[in-house]
């Protein structure tokens, strides 16, 4: 048997502005108490550094076919409903 896999620190797999009052969305892959945890939250300018917020979701990270089910489910049904273009552009 294998030993399970543990990350040494964050490991920052994407991020996008969320606004013009500097907020980012920020994904990480990361180990929190011995369980590997996708993170996807939103991060606040302060002191000029973005800092992380409570606002956000943590998931195990065998989660994640679940999680990306639900969002492909979402972007195929706001695409159907005209919210955002067929190309996925956003604003």
């Amino acid at each position: 048997m294998s030993a399970r896999v543990t990350l040494p620190e964050p490991l920052a797999v994407d991020s996008f502005w969320r606004n013009r009052r500097h907020e980012a969305v920020v994904s990480t892959l990361s180990t929190f108490e011995g369980r590997n945890i996708f993170d996807i939250r939103i991060h606040a300018m302060k002191d000029g550094k973005l800092v992380p917020t409570a606002k956000g979701v943590a998931v195990v990270v065998l989660r994640l076919p679940q999680l990306a089910r639900a969002i492909n489910k979402a972007l195929k049904q706001a695409q159907e409903l005209g919210l955002i273009p067929d190309d996925g552009a956003g604003e």
